[in-house]
């Protein structure tokens, strides 16, 4: 794998994110892992209740995203999330139940439907997510993205809409060098 994009699909900057790195891919022909990063495992215990239900349709997502990619499918993986995202920051809704079992179902992967509720797979989950937590961290959120050569991932990076498919390559041409250098830590500015 070329990539290694560990995301959480209730975000909506991990969202726009992934359309990023989805266009280089494309782009490039390289290949993308897709993986868990669990916000609700971050944030446990401070979750305010109305997010509780989309978090909740989030985590079972997370285990279908790990039980393909424990089968090595990670095109599968990265076409459930793009149904996802389409279904609910595309057009609009909330992360629920019924927008994953829809997701599920337009992505062609009916057969690996009961790992949604399988809680065997909360484990991969939580591995994923200490993967990510410690590859990036501390202090980070959704998504976190992992190069090959690279000692550490990091948190992003963040983009406040697509960018266009020459802009998409300059941030991919500037980063990947940036993540292999071990002296390399961080670059930020703040949000508006």
């Amino acid at each position: 794998m070329d990539a290694t994009f560990f995301f959480d699909p209730v975000c909506p900057w991990t969202w726009r994110t992934s359309r990023w790195l989805v266009a280089v891919a494309e782009a490039r022909g390289l290949g993308v892992e897709w993986r868990a990063f669990s916000l609700a495992i971050l944030n446990e215990g401070r979750i305010a209740p109305e997010y509780a239900d989309a978090m909740a349709a989030s985590g079972r997502a997370l285990r279908l995203v790990e039980a393909l990619r424990a089968e090595g499918r990670h095109d599968d993986a990265g076409r459930f999330y793009t149904e996802l995202g389409v279904r609910t920051h595309d057009a609009g809704n909330p992360m629920s139940d019924q927008v994953v079992t829809a997701a599920v179902e337009a992505a062609g992967l009916a057969e690996a439907a009961p790992a949604l509720d399988d809680e065997r797979w909360d484990r991969a989950v939580h591995e994923s997510h200490a993967l990510s937590y410690a590859s990036a961290g501390p202090d980070i959120g959704s998504p976190v993205l992992m190069v090959p050569g690279a000692e550490r991932g990091i948190h992003g990076p963040i983009v406040t809409e697509v960018p266009d498919p020459d802009d998409a390559l300059t941030i991919w041409d500037s980063l990947v060098p940036l993540l292999r250098l071990t002296t390399f830590h961080e670059i930020k500015r703040g949000r508006r």
